[in-house]
């Protein structure tokens, strides 16, 4: 088994708050083996020389979509699940590029994608997956056209592919636990309207507090957890009386909810960015206007919603939801979020707290011994300089995943 022994960093861990010198690190197979302030040697270990840059966890982007290969959804309403499958492998990599060790899909993805994955046949990150994201008829997950009465065919439509369509406890139960039969690793469920589903108001209310707390039950008796798309404080606030865990966007959430969050020990994941690219390009990709007129509705709130989390004590998540040809702006999410958080908070966001989402603290998002050899080392300090996310992974001498380079400039 391969021995790595790093030397000569400076030691970015999430959990002490700044960086550290005198650190030597020795890798093992596809864990740290040890971490210490003094000197190792471990034997018939190969010397990696840092040159004095910044060692930290492989990042975490904790709502990404990785089928969703168009900004304009419906455009994949034609498009074979192949083509779908070979887009997912050029935007997995990019995420890897940007260092981006581990992601969580919260609509699309499925088991046959993280197989590949997982067993080394195409690059990406660790992925985590929800499988077909679920929700009720004319909701956040139902793009079809008006005109479009019949069954969709999941064969070849990848739009059809990435969605699911339920109503009704029954249907809602049959759903979840289809896809944990498909080996999701957590349920995404639709409660309010979105920006890129075509007819349903952002303020509109989506599944009944009986249809979740179904899809609730059924992901615990899995062993699994449920995660909801939620903008307004009417739909946070019943999801957390329902048990869901994690709240997506958020934007539009008050005081009274996220307190009650914090009550329920709920996560959030916040994707500014999202909504910052549509604004900017997305017209151009085909998004329509009433989209992009809902999009204006929840893009001043972004920020907002990092400042009433904090007061509440609600953690909270590094997200993209980058749809489509968006995906190459993912780390722009550490800049944006500048304004309202320090970088040491920003960082802890696509480290500590996407962990504690995927229920892998002490594994991901760390650098301690028996965590994932999941590493990046960047050209400089992260934590004066966020910028150095940028570039598509320009700034990142070497980028680690289970152990194994995905880069590595230091020769």
């Amino acid at each position: 088994m391969t021995m790595l022994h790093f030397k000569n960093f400076a030691l970015l861990e999430p959990g002490f708050g700044e960086l550290r010198r005198g650190y030597e690190l020795v890798v093992e197979g596809d864990t740290i083996r040890e971490l210490s302030d003094k000197p190792l040697k471990p034997a018939k270990a190969d010397v990696i020389d840092c040159g004095g840059r910044t060692l930290m966890p492989g990042l975490i982007d904790s709502h990404v979509h990785v089928f969703l290969s168009e900004v304009y959804i419906r455009a994949m309403e034609s498009m074979p699940l192949t083509l779908m499958t070979a887009r997912a492998v050029r935007l997995m990599k990019g995420m890897l590029d940007r260092g981006f060790t581990s992601v969580r899909d919260t609509g699309g993805a499925d088991w046959g994608i993280k197989e590949a994955v997982e067993k080394g046949d195409v690059a990406g990150p660790r992925l985590f997956i929800a499988g077909a994201a679920i929700g009720p008829t004319g909701g956040h997950s139902d793009p079809r056209r008006r005109t479009d009465f019949g069954a969709r065919c999941h064969c070849c439509n990848a739009m059809a592919y990435t969605m699911n369509v339920s109503d009704g406890v029954s249907s809602v139960r049959k759903s979840v636990r289809e896809q944990m039969r498909l080996g999701a690793d957590h349920i995404k469920i639709m409660m309010s309207g979105g920006v890129a589903s075509p007819y349903d108001p952002l303020d509109s209310m989506q599944f009944s507090v009986d249809e979740v707390k179904a899809a609730v039950e059924e992901a615990k008796a899995f062993g699994r957890y449920v995660c909801a798309h939620a903008y307004t404080p009417e739909a946070i606030t019943r999801a957390a009386q329902c048990g869901v865990r994690a709240i997506e966007h958020g934007n539009l959430i008050d005081d009274a909810s996220a307190k009650l969050m914090a009550e329920n020990n709920m996560f959030l994941t916040a994707n500014l960015v999202a909504y910052y690219a549509m604004k900017e390009r997305a017209a151009e990709f085909g998004m329509t206007g009433d989209m992009l007129a809902k999009n204006d509705l929840v893009i001043d709130g972004g920020l907002r919603s990092l400042e009433i989390c904090k007061r509440a004590g609600v953690p909270v998540a590094f997200g993209s939801d980058l749809l489509g040809q968006l995906q190459v702006e993912q780390s722009r999410e550490f800049l944006l979020r500048r304004e309202v958080l320090s970088p040491l908070e920003i960082i802890r966001s696509a480290t500590t707290v996407g962990a504690q989402i995927l229920r892998m603290e002490g594994k991901l998002g760390t650098v301690q011994t028996g965590a994932f050899a999941d590493l990046i080392l960047v050209d400089g300090d992260p934590l004066k300089d966020l910028a150095l996310f940028q570039e598509q992974g320009k700034h990142l001498a070497a980028i680690m995943k289970g152990g194994a380079f995905h880069k590595n400039t230091l020769h």
